[in-house]
């Protein structure tokens, strides 16, 4: 499993890497996003969806669990599953739905629904180093 470190120095560093990285996402992929609270996730997030093209505001989906993009003829869901009591709370809300080959799901705090999600193709795990932010990706 290929595995990649980058030292993000701020916040504009890890907008930029999504930006990068989301050229290499794909309709059909799961990305999860992991780190405490206050790593950058979210950030990060929204430097993918840049990436991707979208060109508006980008809110957490802390309190909704999902906010839904369409770009360029592609669905993206942005999951933020921190306020999650259990795993089966996402039937509730319909999740297998969201999964599609057509689209991207970029997911954060996965581990909230150990056992309930899909393999993901991504993990970008982000540690809090000072000011900075060290960036491990695994496919």
């Amino acid at each position: 499993m290929p595995t990649l470190s980058n030292l993000l120095a701020n916040t504009d560093a890890t907008l930029e890497f999504g930006k990068q990285f989301a050229k290499q996402l794909a309709p059909g992929d799961i990305v999860f996003l992991q780190g405490d609270l206050g790593a950058g996730k979210t950030t990060l997030v929204r430097g993918l969806l840049q990436g991707l093209g979208h060109e508006q505001h980008v809110k957490s989906p802390t309190f909704t669990l999902v906010e839904p993009y369409h770009i360029n003829d592609n669905d993206i869901y942005h999951f933020d599953l921190y306020r999650l009591n259990e795993a089966s709370e996402l039937e509730d809300i319909g999740f297998r739905d969201y999964l599609s080959p057509n689209s991207i799901c970029l997911i954060e705090w996965p581990e909230k629904a150990n056992g309930y999600l899909p393999k993901a193709n991504y993990t970008l795990q982000l540690d809090i180093m000072n000011d900075s932010r060290m960036l491990t990706v695994t496919k």
